[in-house]
């Protein structure tokens, strides 16, 4: 029969025998309770026999007491029994304190009843014989409490309690740092930060900080990572902490008095939510279950419509051995806090209905299709933020409270068709705005929306074109808002986040042109905390781009948008101009992704971009005939994750 041998790191260096590699397992009938049998053998190979030809006396370790968990084992002589799982055979990783006492008493010294199978250890292996106390090259690597690449109970290698009931716990930490450039109106001139300054765009330069530290804390009772787990608890606190700095009054607060600086904190309960399974079907672990509480979601591929953390009853599931999936979804949506984009405790009257289906491998292998269903109801309401600017209703028009109630229809894809990767998405909304504040009369939407990406990967580089298309409002007094807005967009797309047109909230007297993280210039107040506006100009976007990766740790991100208004008569009734211009002007961006240790523990994540001004631009932004100038901007943001 084979035998291995290792060396132990208790006491002395005489080798001992090696479990055999194959376990028998074996399921109690009566209860969930695995046991793992572990064989030992009890005569040493020829070759471990000292000069008198003895075997060494073998060192068994015994638990002194019936209630004390495996840790505490200790050396005893052969002769005391039970014989019990020995000390250098313990788990690699961290695990933690065991909870599972053996229930099989041991009757042979062949075989060591360890009820705990995830606590079941593997002997250290000097592989290559170099006799080195910590070997150079080991098939199975010391766990550590601060180390996330090694095994460890904190992020739910080992169970907690049982052997099913797992604590995932994490530290993430993002910083970021943004210097940008915005047309920035001036206050009247007796409050002008500089005296005889008296130009409507002052100085236009920013700054942005905006750290974030989140403690998630996850516990879940499960099996294994591909089947779901039965039920799971979910928490993140976050602790926010933001700075702006600007060269312009009246910015920071409408009150001129509180200067150029806004320092602010902020706590939220980010996520927190409780999910459990209902059912079981199918042999491949098709299931459904029900998440309720604080959770991200996202509607669609690229995050068009709505992709948000929020307050939520979910609903979904498995079909077709996972081949097809769907989300039903209620939506009672929470304020958010004005300058950490954080959630609230606040009910905000607002509520959504979701509900999609996803194919897998539709008509062509790898390529995804989805239909999709969402229903916005944002009743009437008043807010001032915590800056103390007004968001709703919008200061455009009327200022009165007032609903709206949109109906989305979707379609879209993502994947590839062989060499080609495509994605795509189609909105069209309808629904009524009871008193649109721009309009000043009730609507009836009926506004979609069209975007496309096609891409091709050529070894490191691949190469993007892509088009977006939102319709716009020709006429704001006919009682059709035409203008396709969002409900809570973040979209992937054209560029993302490095993409000065897509990043930048660029203000225009009292509202936004287009919003943070969005593309869509509705004239909104806030994305966050603004409502939904369809009598907006609507937008033709054209995108080039070409990503590099350089290296498996750095990526190289390039992009050119060009920009032009679909409709600009809402623009020309809103700013009280005639004639302006549909191009917007040419978005030009540049980023890099670096990943120093191959994993997302630590991610940085850089970027410059600038628009340079079209006609339309410049009409709105400069209509007594000087130039405006070209905006800019740059970001660092780093992540780190334990």
């Amino acid at each position: 029969m084979d035998r291995h041998r290792f060396q132990t790191n208790i006491g002395d260096e005489h080798f001992v025998p090696l479990p055999r590699a194959s376990d028998t397992y074996f399921r109690d009938q009566g209860s969930a309770r695995t046991t793992s049998r572990l064989s030992f053998f009890n005569q040493p190979p020829p070759s471990l026999l000292d000069e008198g030809g003895r075997e060494p006396e073998p060192r068994w370790l015994r638990q002194p007491d019936e209630g004390l968990a495996p840790e505490s084992y200790d050396f005893r002589g052969p002769e005391a029994e039970p014989w019990v799982f020995p000390s250098f055979l313990r788990p690699t990783g961290f695990a933690g304190r065991s909870r599972v006492l053996p229930t099989e008493r041991q009757t042979s010294p062949h075989f060591v009843p360890m009820e705990d199978r995830w606590r079941i250890g593997s002997p250290s292996w000097d592989r290559y014989g170099r006799g080195t106390a910590l070997p150079i090259d080991t098939t199975f690597a010391s766990g550590a409490l601060i180390n996330p690449y090694r095994q460890n109970v904190l992020k739910g290698d080992y169970p907690i309690y049982g052997q099913h009931t797992f604590l995932n716990f994490s530290v993430v930490n993002s910083t970021l740092f943004e210097g940008r450039q915005l047309p920035t109106a001036t206050t009247p001139f007796e409050s002008t930060r500089r005296p005889h300054h008296e130009n409507f765009f002052g100085n236009p330069n920013q700054f942005f900080f905006l750290n974030d530290t989140a403690l998630p804390i996850n516990i879940l009772h499960g099996d294994a990572a591909f089947k779901p787990p039965d039920w799971q608890i979910k928490a993140t606190p976050i602790f926010n902490e933001n700075y702006l700095a600007v060269h312009e009054l009246g910015i920071t607060n409408p009150d001129v008095r509180q200067g150029t600086r806004r320092p602010r904190s902020f706590v939220a309960l980010q996520e927190w939510f409780f999910e459990g399974k209902l059912a079981d079907y199918g042999p491949n672990y098709d299931f459904v279950s029900v998440r309720a509480g604080a959770q991200p979601f996202t509607s669609d591929f690229r995050g068009f419509v709505f992709s948000d953390v929020n307050r939520m009853v979910r609903l979904f599931g498995t079909r077709l051995s996972n081949r097809e999936q769907f989300n039903l979804i209620w939506v009672k949506q929470v304020e958010k806090d004005t300058n950490s984009f954080l959630n609230t405790f606040h009910d905000r009257h607002e509520l959504s209905v979701i509900a999609n289906y996803t194919r897998q491998d539709f008509l062509f292998p790898g390529y995804n299709s989805q239909l999709s269903f969402l229903f916005n109801d944002d009743g009437p309401s008043f807010l001032f933020d915590r800056n103390n600017f007004l968001v709703r209703p919008d200061p455009v028009g009327v200022y009165s409270p007032h609903q709206v109630q949109a109906y989305y229809f979707g379609w879209g894809g993502d994947g590839h068709i062989n060499r080609f990767n495509i994605s795509h998405q189609f909105y069209y909304v309808t629904g009524a705005d009871s008193l649109n504040p721009l309009a000043g009369r009730s609507q009836l939407i009926d506004a979609y929306m069209a975007a496309v990406e096609l891409s091709y990967d050529q070894d490191w580089v691949r190469y993007r074109t892509s088009f977006f298309f939102a319709s716009g409002d020709g006429n704001p007094k006919d009682g059709k808002a035409r203008g396709f807005d969002t409900i809570l967009d973040n979209p992937q797309f054209a560029g993302g986040q490095f993409s000065y047109w897509l990043r930048q909230a660029i203000p225009l007297q009292g509202v936004n042109l287009t919003n943070r993280l969005s593309l869509v210039p509705d004239l909104r107040s806030s994305k966050f905390q603004g409502q939904s506006n369809f009598v907006n100009p609507g937008l033709y976007l054209f995108n080039l781009g070409v990503d590099f990766d350089l290296t498996p740790k750095l990526k190289l991100i390039n992009n050119c948008n060009f920009l032009w208004f679909d409709k600009t008569q809402t623009l020309e009734q809103f700013t009280f101009q005639e004639n302006i211009r549909h191009f917007i002007g040419v978005d030009l961006s540049a980023g890099v992704e670096y990943r120093p240790f191959l994993s997302n523990n630590v991610v940085m994540i850089g970027g410059i971009a600038g628009l340079l001004p079209g006609q339309g631009f410049k009409d709105l932004y400069n209509p007594l005939g000087g130039t405006a100038h070209a905006m800019a901007m740059g970001f660092f943001d780093m992540a780190l994750v334990y």
